[in-house]
């Protein structure tokens, strides 16, 4: 009886932080992004990206663009919430800085 010995080597990738950044805007408002890429995609996602992008006015957070676990891609604008299509991260921040330009049109006393 001979005994075959097996090496197995894991490779364990950690997220990895590709954004993390505010920007500010005036006294009263900031936008802040974090993105990074994943090992894997999380439930709900067909990317390895998790993000939180979010605009803030007086304190409050006027828009963002998330995703969770189990819940996907999806934005906040206009206190309502709606499913966003993700292609790529710089498509992400290029419609989140439109959505910050139409709010900023729409909203232009705060």
């Amino acid at each position: 009886m001979t005994t075959t010995r097996s090496v197995v080597i894991i490779y364990i990738m950690k997220a990895v932080k590709l954004i993390s950044t505010r920007i500010i805007y005036s006294e009263s408002a900031f936008a802040e992004l974090v993105l990074w890429h994943l090992p894997e995609s999380l439930v709900g996602c067909s990317h390895e990206f998790k993000y939180r992008l979010a605009y803030v006015v007086c304190g409050e957070c006027v828009l963002r663009y998330d995703n969770e676990s189990g819940k996907g891609d999806h934005r906040h604008f206009h206190g309502k919430e709606s499913v966003y299509k993700f292609t790529t991260p710089e498509q992400l921040v290029k419609d989140f800085q439109n959505d910050i330009e139409r709010w900023n049109n729409e909203n232009p006393d705060s």
